[in-house]
Formats: C-alpha cells, structure tokens, sequence
C-alpha cells in the first residue's frame, strides 16, 4: 500500500524558507507501526530543501509531478496547520482518483479540508492514536480505491 504525505512546505510564507517538516517523520512512523510493508512517499525526501533552489521550469515540473503522484498513492494523508495551495492540488488530485484523504489540521471548515477529506483529525497525535487504534484498516477495508469521483 502506498502512502503518500502532503503538508504545508511554504505555505503563507513571504520568504524563501519552509515551515518544520517534522511532522512528515511522525506521520511515516505512525503508518509504518501498523503497516510494516508499506511505501511512504515523502516530497520532502524527493526533494530535501522543498525544491526552493529550483529554477522556473524545474519547480512547475515538480508542482505537477507530486500532484501526480498524489493521485497514484493509495491513501493520501495531509497535515495542513495552515493552507498550503500545493497541498490542496495534491488533495483535489487523489480527490478526483477517488483516494481516501486523512486530514491532520485545525481548518475543518475550510472547504478544500472539509469537502475533500475522508477524515479530518485536531492534531497529530488524534491522527496517529486513530491509526495506533486500527481504525485505518477499517477504513480502508470498505474503500473501492481508483474510483474517478464525479463532480457532477
């Protein structure tokens, strides 16, 4: 099963820097204590420094090539303190593949958290008790994934 982590890099960020990307080592270990075999996709580790010393074309490439393969990874799981457009492209993404979306964030009313997301935790730690628990496999159980959701 492939997992992949989206989260805020830049988010609202004027400068050139990125936010604490701890979160993503926490997300990877709750998924790897109960699904030992599965395959993690971190962006942050396709691209150690967020892709921040990329040029024009290199970057855009890279925006559309996560997105993409957000849409490929079974479950998609998202940590969203604040917005991040690029998260949302990768949620609408595995949106539209009809993949489940886990949602680690304060904004449960911001329609992109509210509307695409399967589930939307408080905190990590609601996150990781709701997979440390088995309920991610119960979830999942149900799930008839590559599912293209209609918009209509």
């Amino acid at each position: 099963m492939r997992f992949f982590i989206a989260g805020i890099m830049q988010g609202s960020r004027a400068d050139i820097g990125i936010h604490d990307q701890s979160y993503r080592v926490a997300i990877g270990a709750a998924i790897k204590a109960r699904f030992a075999e599965a395959e993690i996709i971190d962006p942050i580790e396709l691209h150690a420094d967020a892709g921040l010393n990329y040029g024009p074309e290199e970057a855009k490439r890279t925006l559309l090539e996560l997105a993409e393969e957000a849409a490929r990874a079974d479950v998609l799981i998202a940590y969203l303190p604040e917005a991040s457009m690029g998260t949302a492209v990768e949620m609408w993404q595995a949106y539209r593949a009809g993949k489940p979306i886990l949602t680690i964030s304060p904004l449960a009313e911001n329609w992109v958290v509210r509307f695409l997301s399967t589930r939307v935790f408080p905190s990590l730690g609601a996150f990781e008790s709701f997979v440390a628990e088995g309920e991610l496999e119960k979830l999942l159980e149900g799930w008839e994934f590559d599912k293209l959701v209609s918009l209509g």
